[in-house]
């Protein structure tokens, strides 16, 4: 299993963001974590990037511990997060947003080589390169997050709601890019509100509900479960 959360528990202040929740990632799938705005979805990633403590449980990658870890160590193992909300550098151009991904690699024919490969797979950021990055499109945008993230040469990408204020073709879109880079050998965890594009691109799926798991299982089980399709299908 490439990562393992075993029955982590998040505070903020005294407040439970996250309530004994275990995940697994296996090495080459695609796995989705859906839920409700505040259900704890983005804090669930937050945790295993670093960036927000555990008050109990573990988590493990490639069979490591890496909660306790600096959040530039989590990277260097192999573990990229691409956050809610694009977070770009507005002025920088596009080609400099792109080349931060790889701040902590030395290789720099590698880096070169990532770099073309980056540009064939999105040939519109080829065309905006020397474009500053908060002049694209929302949809661009996106496209330059998470090539930033693939610079990193991340062996497990997190995405934190891609789809988030897109249009709804500009939604589609994104279906192809995650089905390649998983194409690509990267394993993807994907927290998203959208439910179809998380059952379009996601063999297993997870619903967090105030914090808790509420189901898991296939896209197939998500479907034909019936509090599921109340709460997420209509």
């Amino acid at each position: 299993m490439l990562l393992r959360a075993r029955d982590v528990k998040i505070y903020y202040g005294k407040a439970i963001a996250v309530d004994t929740v275990s995940i697994e990632v296996a090495e080459g799938s695609v796995v989705g974590i859906m839920g409700a705005n505040g259900a704890g979805k983005t804090t669930i990633l937050r945790a295993i990037s670093g960036l927000v403590k555990l008050a109990s449980g573990e988590i493990l990658f490639e069979s490591k511990k890496i909660n306790g870890l600096e959040p530039a160590d989590i990277v260097a193992l192999g573990i990229v997060h691409v956050p809610e909300g694009r977070k770009l550098f507005p002025y920088l151009s596009v080609i400099s947003n792109v080349k931060l991904g790889a701040s902590l690699r030395k290789d720099k024919a590698g880096i070169q080589q990532d770099l073309e490969l980056i540009f064939e797979y999105f040939p519109i950021l080829w065309t905006r390169r020397n474009q500053k990055a908060g002049t694209l499109s929302g949809g661009e945008q996106q496209m330059v997050a998470i090539a930033r993230g693939l610079m990193a040469k991340p062996k497990l990408l997190m995405l934190d709601e891609p789809s988030l204020g897109l249009a709804p073709a500009i939604v589609n879109s994104l279906v192809p890019i995650i089905k390649k880079l998983n194409q690509m050998g990267v394993s993807i965890l994907l927290v998203e509100q959208n439910t179809s594009l998380a059952l379009k691109v996601a063999g297993k799926i997870y619903t967090i509900q105030v914090g808790k798991i509420a189901f898991e299982g296939s896209g197939e089980e998500f479907q034909s479960s019936d509090i599921i399709k109340r709460a997420y299908l209509g």
